[in-house]
């Protein structure tokens, strides 16, 4: 099984162990706040996102707190993601409550979804935007989870990774497109790929350019052709985290 297999299918079984009534889950926080009027801001936005862990890289930094990381963050980026997987990557729908309680940033929920349920927890959360991968949903099934999204107040982050899977996301009506550099079968990183699927996005689409964001120069390539990048490892494994968003071109606000 590759690296996403093996994640998707331990979603789908805690997903199972986990389930309950959605009228279980907590009151959702209201209202959403506007995850795609951020990243529409003027220049490259940042979305900054809270990792502890990941599976190629393994531990980031596991005892970070979530609501200091928040905090730091609300001076340099303009949206945040918050991972809401456990086993491989460190988080959980309790850190994004945290997160929110934390921060008045826009909020992107980043887990496997699979199903609707985990639609309801992220909200419940606090989320304000959820992702979609392409790579693991079925058109259909992204076009039923996409609607849904929208139908709880909330924005997706549809992530592709191919010309494929753009055309995919562009045929259901996806606003807000991730293109991630790193394949999820291999965890290769292929920038110019990236680059090249960015320039690709039909206009009128926010463009988000996902992953291998390590120095100023890959930042400074996605300005052209992104409306906003999504940076996480490299920023949590930073020694100095505000200083790294600074040299990477995000000035404290």
């Amino acid at each position: 099984m590759s690296v996403l297999e093996r994640i998707v299918a331990r979603t789908r079984a805690d997903l199972e162990a986990r389930r309950g009534p959605i009228t279980a889950l907590p009151t959702p926080p209201a209202p959403p706040r506007d995850f795609a009027g951020a990243l529409a801001a003027e220049g490259l936005a940042l979305i900054a996102e809270f990792k502890p862990r990941s599976p190629s890289k393994g531990p980031i930094r596991p005892d970070a707190s979530p609501e200091d990381v928040a905090r730091l963050y609300r001076r340099h980026a303009h949206a945040m993601s918050v991972l809401c997987d456990a086993p491989f990557f460190g988080g959980g729908y309790p850190t994004l409550a945290r997160v929110r309680a934390a921060t008045d940033l826009p909020l992107l929920a980043k887990d496997f979804v699979v199903d609707a349920y985990q639609l309801h927890e992220a909200r419940a959360h606090g989320a304000d935007a959820v992702l979609l991968m392409a790579s693991v949903l079925a058109p259909a099934e992204l076009e039923a989870l996409l609607g849904q999204t929208r139908a709880l107040g909330m924005e997706a982050l549809v992530e592709v990774h191919d010309a494929r899977e753009l055309g995919v996301a562009v045929e259901v009506g996806a606003r807000v497109i991730g293109v991630n550099s790193r394949d999820l079968k291999t965890l290769t990183i292929d920038l110019d790929h990236a680059t090249r699927l960015l320039d690709a996005v039909p206009a009128g689409r926010l463009r988000v350019a996902e992953s291998g964001l390590t120095e100023r120069a890959a930042v400074d390539r996605m300005r052209e052709r992104a409306d906003a990048a999504l940076v996480g490892s490299a920023i949590m494994a930073a020694e100095d985290p505000a200083g790294f968003m600074e040299a990477l071109g995000w000035p404290s606000r």
